[in-house]
């Protein structure tokens, strides 16, 4: 029986906060012991037309959030809720969820759309709520049915299909579904309330149409409905219908062959002269086929082979396309350089050139080239703006024969624009050479638009612009930050930033003290830079540079602890720049302890370092900072057994992390840190592996901690045993059932989800890695330990050799941990070996690859097979 909760719903709205405390206390408590009447009465209230719009509108709320979660462990929760609720009490809560999609309450019908799709989700796929969907079409069947219900069940028939897979349907049901939808679309029959819920339902059901585009009948009817709807009187729909274009594109791009003619035309209309709206959405098609046609060229090169699944629409397109595109770079909007977030036409434009230039590389060059000559001098700004864009567009996909002579010709020209009279040229213009930089700039490969000559005056060039406005600046770091990356492992050019060094750093670190941005871009863009800075610098010629930075930053970071905290807000800031300082930090240590010769700069800081690391912490109390606890990640690498001193205070902060469930990214950072310092303090970490490991099999077990932190706990397994060797002993019957627990767990994962199988790979070579540093710790002493897994272990390599989804780093740690066996275990593996021969195949199979790495990896492993078989 449903209560009546009308007040209580009103009380929770109330301005008076003792009210709405007590309110949302007692729905709380309702909510906790009865849930199925809380679902049930909360249903009533959003079906009752005679209750006020306020506690329907908060009923539908709620009922939403108590069937789905962001959270995927919380949403698994109110999943099982639901599914434990008694059948009869459900099916009176979604009778009544559908009734309420005839409320002339538009609110209400709306929420129940979305209530009845989460219900859906849940049941659908357990084939829980067959008569669903025939009782929404029958909606739809209705001639004298009111619009009002017929545009809130195709909202809900939209949502449905949003919310579940093709698979969870039969055909039938697909193709019912379609043709309500379509149908749905018509002028002549419906408003245009309905043929917009319509249109967008249709957007959310071609996942289902596969057969449907196969067929070409039914093919040619939903594409013309779909177009018909593209010229439709309302902007809105027009949208809409040029979303389901773009979705078709990607999703049935083999079959446009015989609309592209039409499509060209629509999407050109709608370029020219429609709503902004609408005409992003057009330029977004032809981004779209882009995307379909660089995808097939990177997996099947341009050649023959991609054959039927490569229509070159673009390239056939081309002498129409390009105009259009350049037509709406002088498009632009007054402030759009202020706002990160801004997207209008001439962006979606440019970015659509860009990924033109991908897609048919040198033919695009001479029909933009004539665009920027002719406006790149222009006394309108607009012009000269949009002439710059359109080169730094195209500049990825050409060829460097194509490109080298117009940028050779171009980069003088630029760094003399960088001083034009009107900040979107200089903003343009200081982007268009970071693409030069970072697409033209390799000297390591032996080509490079700078050269000794023009060095000089292209950083004197950048090193006054990063002076300008905030946002001209910032884009001017990204060109810096290209230019250094260009450098690394260049060989003999490595060198040629070197002078300049000392100069850059302080200019970026001037940047970095602004204070006349509103926000905190440039000051991020500016460490950022000079992070990269220091990675790329030639040491040992510039380490006395980076010495001397070394206590800049350190200094820095203490000012940090000296500000002034009254708000959240000035906590965050303090949070952020401490983040930025920290990353600098790590940089620094990673810098200095690649060599001998400056390591000893590095550690006579540590001591110093640590207590301002341990002080970042202490600011952000429970919360542990992720990139201090990446420094000191850093720190204990370069420190190696010294780093002993700062554990009995650090220890609190790394258990801390380790306990931070809730911040999933610190708790694997910490994870991570947990090896670094094995590695750097071998048996000196024995005192903390008990508290270590009960946090990570504590870790293991939470069903609460994100899924991506659990394979690395196992790689630190590894890590501590080859730590600890033979004092592993006591953790084996806990880390061993985890580990063929999830080895078994590998065989069940998803394998059609491109996320998940990413995953399966982490976590197999994961599991590899801990076996590899067990198999290792033991090997000196204990070895016997390890025999009873082997079998185990071999089967599990065996699985992993027959699934052709996994990843390089997969192999590697495969065959590695083979070699592991056999090294640590050796006559105890001879019969295991004898059995199974699959290993031969497996080795064979990486002789024939082209990764060095994993040869060398096969060689050494067959030698230690070899040496067992023949004991």
């Amino acid at each position: 029986m449903a209560m009546e909760i009308t007040q209580i719903l009103l009380s929770a709205q109330s301005p008076d906060g003792n009210i709405r405390t007590v309110a949302e206390e007692n729905l709380r408590k309702f909510q906790e012991q009865n849930l199925p009447v809380f679902l049930l009465s909360l249903s009533v209230e959003l079906s009752n037309n005679d209750k006020p719009p306020e506690s329907r509108r908060l009923a539908g709320i709620i009922l939403k959030n108590s069937l789905d979660a962001k959270d995927a462990i919380r949403k698994e929760q109110l999943v099982q809720h639901w599914v434990a609720i008694d059948p009869s009490l459900k099916s009176q809560i979604k009778d009544l969820l559908l009734r309420t999609l005839g409320s002339s309450v538009r609110e209400a019908s709306h929420t129940s759309s979305q209530v009845i799709a989460k219900i859906s989700s849940i049941e659908i796929p357990r084939k829980e709520w067959p008569d669903l969907i025939g009782c929404l079409l029958s909606n739809m069947t209705h001639q004298d049915g009111p619009a009002s219900l017929k545009q809130a069940t195709l909202e809900t028939l939209g949502y449905v299909c949003e919310e579940i897979s093709p698979q969870d349907l039969e055909q039938e049901q697909v193709n019912s579904i379609l043709t309500a939808v379509v149908q749905g679309m018509n002028l002549a029959m419906h408003s245009a309330d309905v043929r917009l819920a319509a249109t967008r339902a249709l957007y959310n059901a071609l996942d289902f149409a596969q057969s449907n585009f196969e067929n070409e009948m039914e093919r040619n009817y939903i594409m013309k409905v779909v177009c018909e709807t593209a010229i439709s009187k309302e902007a809105e729909i027009r949208q809409a219908a040029f979303e389901c274009l773009v979705s078709i594109s990607s999703m049935y791009y083999e079959v446009l062959e015989p609309y592209m003619q039409a499509l060209f035309e629509l999407t050109a209309n709608a370029v020219k002269g429609d709503e902004e709206s609408v005409a992003l959405q057009a330029i977004e098609f032809w981004s779209a086929i882009c995307d379909e046609e660089i995808g097939t060229q990177e997996e099947y090169g341009t050649s023959g082979e991609s054959g039927a699944l490569h229509s070159h629409f673009i390239e056939k397109a081309l002498p129409l396309l390009v105009p259009m595109l350049l037509e709406t770079l002088l498009k632009q909007e007054e402030d759009q350089d202020q706002d990160d977030g801004v997207w209008n036409l001439s962006m979606a434009g440019g970015t659509c050139l860009g990924l033109v230039a991908k897609t048919v590389g040198d033919a695009i060059v001479p029909l933009v080239m004539p665009f920027v000559e002719a406006n790149i001098l222009k006394p309108d700004w607009r012009s000269r703006e949009a002439a710059t864009y359109a080169f730094g567009s195209i500049l990825e996909g050409p060829s460097i024969e194509k490109l080298s002579p117009l940028v050779h010709a171009g980069l003088d020209f630029l760094l003399n624009a960088m001083k034009d009279g009107n900040s979107h040229v200089k903003d343009t213009t200081a982007w268009t050479l970071g693409r030069i930089f970072e697409m033209l700039h390799s000297p390591g490969s032996g080509f490079s638009v700078i050269t000794t000559e023009n060095l000089a005056r292209v950083l004197a060039v950048l090193l006054e612009s990063i002076k300008d406005v905030p946002n001209v600046a910032d884009k001017v770091c990204g060109a810096i930050y290209y230019l250094a990356q260009g450098y690394e492992d260049a060989g003999a050019s490595s060198s040629f930033l070197s002078p300049y060094l000392h100069d850059i750093i302080a200019s970026l670190i001037s940047a970095a003290e602004r204070t006349d941005g509103n926000d905190s871009r440039l000051r991020t863009s500016a460490y950022e830079t000079l992070n990269e800075i220091v990675r790329c610098a030639n040491v040992p010629e510039t380490s006395h540079i980076i010495a001397q930075l070394l206590p800049v930053i350190m200094n820095k970071l203490r000012q940090t602890m000296e500000l002034q905290i009254i708000s959240t807000d000035d906590r965050e800031k303090q949070g952020s720049l401490q983040a930025l300082l920290c990353g600098v930090l790590m940089v620094i240590i990673q810098k200095l302890s690649a060599s001998e010769n400056t390591k000893p700069i590095l550690l006579q800081s540590a001591d110093q370092m640590m207590i301002l690391f341990l002080q970042v912490f202490a600011c952000r109390s429970s919360t542990v900072h992720e990139e201090a606890m990446l420094a000191i990640g850093a720190l204990a690498y370069a420190t190696g057994a010294d780093f002993a001193k700062y554990m009995p205070e650090f220890f609190k902060y790394l258990e801390m992390g380790l306990q931070n469930f809730e911040e999933y990214q610190v708790c694997a950072i910490s994870v991570g840190v947990v090896g670094d310092v094995c590695r750097a303090l071998d048996d000196k970490i024995l005192l903390y592996c008990d508290k270590i490991m009960t946090h990570l099999l504590k870790n293991l077990s939470n069903s609460m901690l994100h899924r991506s932190v659990k394979p690395p706990i196992f790689s630190c397994f590894g890590d501590i045993a080859l730590a600890i060797n033979e004092h592993f002993e006591k953790y084996l019957p806990y880390a061993m059932p985890m580990l063929q627990g999830a080895s078994e767990h590998c065989a069940q994962l998803e394998t059609h989800d491109e996320e998940m199988i990413e995953y399966g790979n982490q976590l197999r070579r994961c599991i590899f890695e801990a076996y590899s540093g067990m198999l290792q710790g033991f090997k000196n002493s204990k070895s016997e330990l390890m025999v009873p897994y082997a079998g185990h272990l071999l089967q599990f390599v065996e699985a992993v050799f027959k699934d052709k989804e996994r990843d390089e780093g997969v192999t590697k740690a495969a065959v590695a941990v083979m070699g592991d066996l056999a090294d640590a275990l050796g006559p105890n593996m001879k019969i295991l070996l004898k059995d199974c021969t699959f290993h031969m195949d497996f080795l064979g199979e990486c002789f024939e690859s082209d990764d060095d790495q994993l040869k060398e990896t096969a060689t050494w492993t067959q030698g230690m097979i070899g040496r067992v078989m023949v004991s």
